[in-house]
Order: structure tokens, then C-alpha cells, then sequence
């Protein structure tokens, strides 16, 4: 056991930056999968609808840490080898792809019927009804609600310390180990994480606002 130094707290905030890019990662490959669960959920053909909606109950209804685990040693299981980073963006993803897919569902049935009945009625189809009406109007609903997830997923990526990737809650518990000084070194990390959440959390609050007072 050895005490705590200035290269332990500049190996945690390095860290940091590995939390930063798995949210993004996650992020961005959890809106592409997302977007597709939302259209498919809110568009004509039964069987997609009932594919995604089985999607969204299957991640929303079971762990995240079951379904890292899962991402991580499913493949071992099948003989290929993966590698912690990529398994933790995958399973991430995927799990954000169901929760961004049910959020967006709900922005996009937001719009009012008036407006997809008035564009089939110009003879738009459905492509272009979603894409030049639709989307545009969802979007705005959708704002808040998506970087308030943002915030969520960010503490999520701490999750992937239990397959073994090294990101801001791994290295602490690595750091933990050799000095063992607990409070101040989680103390850290939770303050890395308000310092990273917070101002997301009130940009979210501050669209909400926003779109509030417009509807009023």
C-alpha cells in the first residue's frame, strides 16, 4: 500500500477522456439504431412495428450490466475474441438505440394528425411526409429529453469498468487497490462526473423550458 500522489489524480482524470468518447460512441451509434426503431415503430408495416417494439422491451426489461456481459462474452463463447472497448461501445449502444428509439417514438407521434393527413392529402409520401414535416417538428420535442439521456448514459459508461475497460471508474478502482484511500478517490470520480453531467442536465432543463414558453 503506498500513499496517494499527483500522478495517481492525473492518471483518473486521464481516464476521463476514454468516459467521454465511449458516451459518444454510445451516443452516436445508439441514435443511428435509435432512429431506425423509431421510424419503424411509427410506420405502416406491421411486422417492423411488432420487431421493434420486441427490441425496445427486450433492452429496456433487462440490465445493462446483463447485457455488457453479454456483449463482452458472447463472442468469446463462440470463439472470436473481442476486445473490452468494443464490446462496452456495442452493448452501450444497443441499449441506447431501444431507450433513443421509444423517446423519439413519442416526439414523433407528438406531431398532430392534422399535419400527416394534410401532407397525404397533397400526395406526399410517406418518406417525404417524415422528412420534410415530421422530423423537423419532432425534433424540437425531442431536444430535452435526448441529452437528458446524454447525462444518463455518461454514468452508465461506468458499467464498463465491470468487463474490464479502463475508463473514469475503472481506474479509479485500480488506483483504489494500491493506495486504498476510498473516499478520496471515489470523491474525485463523483465530481468528475457532476463536472461532465451537470451542465448537460441544465442545458435540458433550460430547452425545456424554452419549448414550454413557445407552446404557451
Amino acid at each position: 500500500m503506498r500513499s496517494f500522489g499527483t500522478g495517481d489524480l492525473l492518471f483518473i482524470l486521464a481516464a476521463t477522456r476514454w468516459t467521454i468518447a465511449l458516451s459518444l460512441v454510445a451516443f452516436f451509434g445508439g441514435g443511428c439504431g435509435g432512429l431506425l426503431v423509431a421510424l419503424a415503430r411509427t410506420g405502416t408495416i406491421a411486422p417492423l412495428r411488432y420487431l421493434s417494439l420486441l427490441y425496445i422491451r427486450l433492452f429496456q426489461g433487462t440490465p445493462l450490466l446483463m447485457q455488457l456481459f453479454l456483449a463482452f462474452f458472447g463472442p468469446n463463447i463462440l470463439g472470436f475474441s473481442i476486445d473490452p472497448w468494443v464490446a462496452a461501445a456495442l452493448g452501450l449502444s444497443l441499449n441506447a438505440s431501444a431507450f433513443l428509439g421509444e423517446i423519439w417514438r413519442g416526439c414523433i407521434e407528438s406531431v398532430p394528425k392534422g399535419q400527416w393527413e394534410a401532407a397525404a392529402a397533397l400526395g406526399l409520401r410517406y418518406a417525404a411526409i417524415m422528412r420534410l414535416i415530421v422530423l423537423p417538428q419532432a425534433l424540437r420535442v425531442a431536444l430535452p429529453p435526448t441529452v437528458g439521456f446524454l447525462v444518463q448514459l455518461i454514468k452508465a459508461t461506468s458499467l464498463a469498468s465491470i468487463i474490464g475497460f479502463v475508463e473514469l471508474t475503472r481506474a479509479a478502482q485500480v488506483i483504489n487497490n494500491a493506495t486504498f484511500r476510498p473516499f478520496l478517490i471515489f470523491g474525485i470520480v463523483a465530481v468528475v462526473y457532476f463536472l461532465m453531467c451537470w451542465p448537460l442536465s441544465l442545458y435540458s432543463r433550460h430547452m425545456e423550458r424554452r419549448l414550454g414558453a413557445a407552446a404557451r
